[in-house]
């Protein structure tokens, strides 16, 4: 039976927060949606926790695949208009369903929107309002570390957050799915990107409200590692090489080797210049890999209006920074 809604949920070894997201989805006040959790290869015990949930839809990888083949697996067995991502480690409030729901179909051109994503340990401090992409090479999270008074009022932004959002089904048989190449992190910043070339909206509601866990602050106050500065690197070479026409990388590109060589110093300062690097290195020698997205005559004003936004997304970090 189709639903209006389909909530894909990508999972490894999530038995610490599944059934408290599960928990969740069950008080939603609006109820036509299904659930499918793409399981990861999870090592832990999160299989037994699903099997006390028979409403749920599981899908098994075969293999450990990462965030984006996960959920393009979750999205091709979706039977709902609507495509509602989440993570595992998200607890929702009870109207969140509903509200994202009335915030994409009052519009066919919206593609995507991103919800009100609050720090689920700090509940005083904003997770993230939609997600930025500057000329630079920078992807940001609009409002991260802000205090929950702020950002309440629906607006347009560059990226939907993929960790909950929900995006309009029918759009990615335009644009294509989340690039598996990618693996994890910022392959929604890239799908939308997609989405504004192809000339649809990217929206923010801040009704929609859930709680995250995975941005609240660790033991020992470090928010990266190894593996999350490498493969963001790399995945900020290739969603400027992909989404950016070569006229356009050519006017970027001084812009585009500053952001970098300034990232490559911050994260030098902070001990993981090595790292950063690498990431850089394995980009540029597996560019080959990456489709790029087919340019279209059609889409000029589109390019031209991304390039703008590009621009003021650079002032607009600086204000975030200075404003927190």
């Amino acid at each position: 039976m189709s639903k209006e809604i389909s909530v894909v949920i990508p999972n490894f070894n999530g038995e610490a927060f599944l059934e408290n997201c599960l928990n969740s989805l069950k008080e939603q006040s609006f109820k036509d949606f299904e659930i499918i959790i793409v399981d990861d290869c999870s090592t832990d015990d999160s299989l037994i926790i699903l099997k006390n949930h028979p409403e749920i839809r599981l899908i098994l990888n075969e293999k450990n695949s990462g965030f984006a083949v996960s959920v393009n697996n979750g999205i091709r067995a979706a039977r709902g208009r609507y495509v509602l991502l989440l993570n595992n480690d998200v607890v929702v409030a009870d109207d969140f369903v509903e509200k994202l729901y009335q915030a994409i179909d009052k519009d066919k051109r919206i593609f995507s929107v991103s919800s009100r994503m609050i720090r689920y340990y700090e509940r005083d401090k904003i997770d993230d309002t939609g997600d930025f992409y500057n000329i630079l090479g920078w992807a940001y999270k609009r409002g991260d570390g802000k205090n929950v008074s702020r950002l309440l009022k629906p607006t347009s932004i560059f990226s939907t957050c993929a960790g909950a959002g929900i995006y309009r089904k029918s759009i990615f048989d335009e644009i294509g799915l989340f690039d598996e190449h990618y693996f994890a992190y910022l392959e929604d910043v890239d799908v939308s990107y997609r989405g504004r070339i192809y000339g649809y909206k990217n929206r923010y509601e801040p009704s929609a409200i859930c709680y995250h866990i995975g941005s609240a602050t660790t033991a020992d106050g470090n928010k990266y590692s190894e593996f999350k500065v490498k493969i963001s690197a790399r995945n900020n070479i290739y969603t400027a090489y992909k989404n950016m026409p070569f006229l356009q990388m050519m006017i970027n590109f001084i812009f585009l080797a500053l952001g970098f060589l300034i990232k490559g110093a911050m994260f030098s300062v902070s001990g993981y210049g090595k790292t950063y690097w690498s990431g850089i290195r394995e980009a540029f020698l597996s560019l080959n890999k990456v489709r790029k997205t087919p340019f279209k005559m059609g889409h000029i004003l589109n390019y031209i209006k991304i390039e703008g936004m590009l621009f003021c997304n650079v002032f607009r970090y600086l204000f975030e920074k200075i404003s927190k």
